[in-house]
């Protein structure tokens, strides 16, 4: 039989952490609402510094509900780790003077980065958005007032399987090109399990112009069953064999764990062989498999 093998050592996937100095990470956490939370908030926080991740990023609760806490959880990650951090920011239910003071106080914190979003509104993801007759109208208005304000590193969100609000994919990432070109650094997408749809998107966005980094956001399958039911919500696809490799597990956590390690590797070694040097995952506050995907992508505690 002719068997034909790729070349091992020709894959980026194989390359040791020295040959890859491009390479860059970094990690979503929520802002923790418990002393439990918090605890296992900061257990993970201090395991993933040693990484030097370019940064780490705080959510911000629909309609700004957890606003406080998010600059006191960005503030104290920075401080007590040295690590730069970004603070979520949505302009749902609020003016532009609520959303600028907002902005000054991150400015005044010493947070120079931002993910700046439309948002969601209270009711929940996927839900009509409405813009406060006083406020900012759109994500791209949000960073072209943060641009006004200060000379921050803003990142915005990128939809590989389109916004589930946008009439088209036209539509879609002329909405991208005005967030970039408000003055955002890059784009970081919303969970995908398909890269094809990623890299899709990617080609579609260069087509129309876009320069910026568009970083893939992955997500480790902490739970099948939740992350299956946020996906319904926000317009992310669960494909028929993902679905398939977790049938059966909800009451074997061990097994789950070992496929969700192995779907979440096999994601993002295809997406280095194809090139891809920057990725942002999102944690669930949890350290675990983000330590094995920071391994597998070649980086090692400093």
């Amino acid at each position: 039989m002719d068997t034909k093998m790729i070349d091992d050592n020709a894959r980026a996937s194989r390359k040791i952490a020295e040959q890859r100095p491009d390479l860059q990470l970094s990690f979503e956490f929520f802002p923790p609402k418990t002393d439990a939370m918090e605890e296992r908030f900061w257990d993970s926080i201090h395991k993933l510094a040693p990484l030097q991740p370019r940064f780490v990023s705080v959510t911000y609760g629909a309609g700004g509900s957890t606003r406080e806490r998010t600059l006191r959880m960005v503030s104290s990650v920075k401080t007590d780790t040295g690590v730069d951090a970004a603070a979520h920011l949505t302009c749902v239910g609020s003016t532009r003077d609520e959303v600028d003071a907002v902005v000054r106080g991150y400015q005044e914190a010493g947070i120079n980065r931002i993910v700046a979003l439309r948002g969601d509104p209270p009711e929940g993801v996927g839900q009509p958005f409405t813009p406060h007759p006083q406020g900012y109208q759109n994500a791209a208005d949000l960073v072209s007032g943060i641009r006004k304000i200060g000379d921050f590193d803003i990142s915005v969100a990128a939809y590989p399987e389109k916004h589930p609000q946008s009439a088209d994919w036209q539509t879609d990432i002329d909405n991208l090109k005005r967030k970039l070109d408000a003055g955002a650094t890059r784009a970081i997408t919303q969970m995908f399990f398909s890269n094809a749809d990623y890299l899709r998107y990617v080609d579609r966005a260069r087509a129309a112009g876009i320069t910026a980094p568009i970083v893939p956001g992955i997500q480790p399958i902490h739970s099948f069953k939740q992350i299956s039911n946020f996906a319904s919500r926000c317009g992310a696809s669960i494909p028929a064999w993902l679905a398939e490799r977790f049938a059966g597990l909800d009451e074997d956590p061990e097994t789950h764990a070992l496929v969700a390690s192995a779907v979440a590797a096999e994601q993002v070694i295809e997406l280095l062989d194809e090139g891809v040097t920057e990725f942002h995952i999102y944690t669930m506050n949890r350290s675990n498999l983000a330590l094995a995907l920071a391994r597998i992508l070649g980086r090692r505690p400093d």
